[in-house]
């Protein structure tokens, strides 16, 4: 890194959260800074809150500004850039979570990728800082970093981010073999393994794994089958099984945000929401009702 100029404010902060292979950054600098940088071999997404940012790799000269979220580079690809006076937060996780969320089947042309560096759009660009600004503020600086409530929001990311920027994840109406295995024993087993292993870090490519289809067969499966779809029923047995937790915990000894961070809730204002209306009570009435 090369500073240049003569800055006035020479002032430097960089704060670091992480759990799970989840790594977010909040950075700040108070004059011009130049960079070369070898890969990360991390999906790399910045979010820019002030000042700006530049993009020269590979003779590139693109400006991101305040409200901006975008791709940094490839996980595998070196990159090069300048930062003045910025502050902005730098979000990392695994590319292979990229993988696991997509809902592509057998007959996927090679890895999924992200193809491009912003946003499809403006909403797709407000979704995906909207969601980083959650696990900055609510998940990774919460009062507990549970690892299934991270596990799950790195899933919840890497999916905002399979969405809202160009990527090799096939948007056709899948392969006939998939309407072929959606049927009720795919549903069955999928059911199964979600009961067996809600308290755990799964997604769709779990689940798709444990009934032995594809992520499409199983979503299938579920729309045809059920009235929900696969991480809807997951949220709901998990909701159930905090439900469960409340009613037998000790007040003194536990809490709500404390059960709901177990079974997979970070945001404990959205559960007590979902939780009132699946039982018509908050949870907080729940825990305290001595059964």
């Amino acid at each position: 890194m090369r500073i240049g100029g003569r800055p006035e404010n020479t002032q430097a902060r960089i704060v670091r959260n992480s759990a799970e292979g989840l790594v977010v950054d909040r950075l700040a600098f108070g004059y011009t800074m130049s960079y070369d940088a070898e890969p990360l071999d991390k999906v790399c997404l910045i979010t820019v809150h002030k000042g700006t940012l530049v993009d020269t790799t590979d003779g590139r000269h693109d400006v991101y500004g305040p409200g901006e979220t975008y791709l940094v580079a490839p996980p595998d690809r070196p990159y090069t850039g300048e930062l003045r006076s910025a502050r902005y937060t730098i979000t990392m996780f695994d590319p292979a979570l990229l993988e696991e969320v997509a809902a592509v089947g057998a007959h996927a042309r090679g890895p999924v990728q992200l193809t491009g560096q912003r946003p499809l759009d403006t909403t797709a660009n407000k979704r995906l800082g909207s969601t980083i600004a959650f696990l900055r503020d609510h998940v990774l600086t919460g009062p507990a970093t549970d690892g299934l409530v991270v596990a799950t929001a790195a899933r919840h990311l890497a999916a905002v981010a399979l969405s809202a920027l160009p990527s090799t994840a096939t948007q056709d109406e899948g392969h006939p073999t998939d309407s072929r295995d959606a049927h009720a024993d795919t549903l069955r087993r999928a059911k199964a393994y979600i009961e067996e292993n809600a308290h755990k870090a799964i997604g769709l490519g779990d689940i798709a794994a444990a009934a032995f289809v594809t992520p499409r067969a199983v979503q299938y499966a579920f729309s045809r089958h059920s009235d929900t779809t696969p991480l809807g029923h997951l949220r709901q047995v998990r909701l159930t099984r905090a439900h469960v937790a409340l009613r037998t915990a000790d007040p003194q000894t536990s809490s709500v945000t404390r059960i709901a961070a177990t079974w997979g809730f970070p945001h404990v204002g959205r559960f007590a929401a979902a939780y009132r209306r699946l039982y018509g009570v908050t949870p907080a009435v729940t825990l305290r009702t001595r059964w």
